[in-house]
């Protein structure tokens, strides 16, 4: 009950954070129960399908605990002990607002799912995607409501293990560049392997993701660094800092979204060469755009928890009458280094990987 009455008095901005983890919840549920029609219908090759509807979920994770981490009410404040609302308890009420959300999507995934089969008459479009969804079979619903427990569980799981009390921090973003890049390597080699097997290519891409995710705070630390260097002013000096500070909360939602980008390149490069693999049938394209919007929501709400943090040493510049902006211009002059240096990596990680493809 705590955890909705806080949800219920946020603010607009946080409501459609969860709005839109929710949206995200119901695309995930909607295509893992695609691939559970299709394995009934087709149950040769329903294992490596499953296996690619877990890239969705893996990214409803990632932006539900983004956005459980940019939530006002979750975050420690003095005087909160009394009332009851320690650190365990707010890790508590993340989990549950987490699942309540993840919830509600993967109810409307349901609802979705059977009238587009025609399993729920007397609205419009019903049964349009019978042919799709395989409507002349059976749904098992244990099945059906096991798959879509899996993102309520895993998202409200995922909350609690990263906001729990004494959680260890991130690697340094010195210390984590190296081990990103030789997992991205490996992943590289994976795929070299495995070739465009269903399996292996999923495996060298996803190692190839975490190796760029763990890579990221290295690579955001470094634009921080190339702002700062050589003798810089008093905007380029606040820009810079600033970037370094926020590397470790702004680096693996950037490194996840590169590795998309990458893949992205590596599909049309294939698809160019007349051999694009399309694991989920029809809804491979629907289910690549939910994984983008996905990590650029994460990277946006990483974004403003980092301006939350900055507020305190915002004001104290404002005070001492620094000009707004000049603070926007610092901001500016962060994202255009990101972009300057995340695009040639996005870039040479899809070159290296049609390659390893096509070897």
């Amino acid at each position: 009950m705590l955890a909705l009455r806080l949800a219920r008095g946020s603010r607009p901005l946080v409501q459609l954070r969860r709005l839109l983890v929710a949206a995200a919840s119901a695309g995930t549920g909607f295509l893992l129960l695609y691939v559970l029609a299709e394995a009934l219908e087709r149950p040769a090759g329903s294992f490596p399908r499953l296996l690619w509807a877990l890239v969705p979920l893996a990214a409803t994770v990632h932006f539900a605990v983004a956005v459980a981490r940019a939530d006002p009410a979750t975050r420690p404040r003095e005087g909160l002990d009394i009332a009851g609302l320690g650190p365990v308890r707010l890790t508590l009420v993340a989990a549950i607002s987490t699942a309540v959300a993840c919830t509600l999507g993967s109810a409307l995934a349901l609802a979705a799912f059977l009238h587009l089969r025609g399993d729920l008459a007397g609205l419009p479009f019903d049964g349009a995607g019978g042919s799709l969804l395989h409507a002349d079979r059976p749904l098992p619903v244990a099945a059906a409501l096991t798959l879509l427990a899996l993102v309520p569980l895993a998202a409200s799981a995922a909350t609690a293990l990263t906001l729990r009390p004494g959680a260890r921090r991130p690697l340094a973003p010195q210390t984590a560049l190296p081990w990103g890049i030789a997992v991205t390597a490996c992943g590289l080699a994976v795929e070299a392997y495995a070739g465009r097997g269903g399996a292996g290519m999923l495996t060298g891409w996803s190692l190839t993701a975490i190796g760029l995710a763990l890579a990221g705070p290295g690579l955001a630390y470094a634009c921080g660094t190339l702002i700062a260097a050589a003798r810089p002013g008093a905007l380029r000096l606040l820009a810079g800092r600033a970037l370094q500070e926020e590397a470790p909360r702004l680096g693996p939602p950037l490194g996840v979204l590169c590795a998309i980008a990458a893949g992205a390149l590596s599909a049309l490069a294939l698809r160019d060469r007349g051999g694009l693999l399309l694991p989920l049938g029809p809804l491979s394209g629907p289910a690549a755009a939910l994984v983008a919007l996905c990590a650029a929501a994460t990277l946006l709400t990483s974004a403003v928890e980092a301006r939350q943090a900055r507020t305190a040493g915002r004001e104290a510049l404002l005070d001492l009458g620094t000009p707004a902006k000049v603070l926007r211009t610092a901001a500016s002059l962060r994202a255009t280094a990101l972009i300057a240096v995340c695009a040639p990596v996005s870039w040479g990680v899809a070159q290296l990987t049609s390659l390893a493809l096509t070897h």
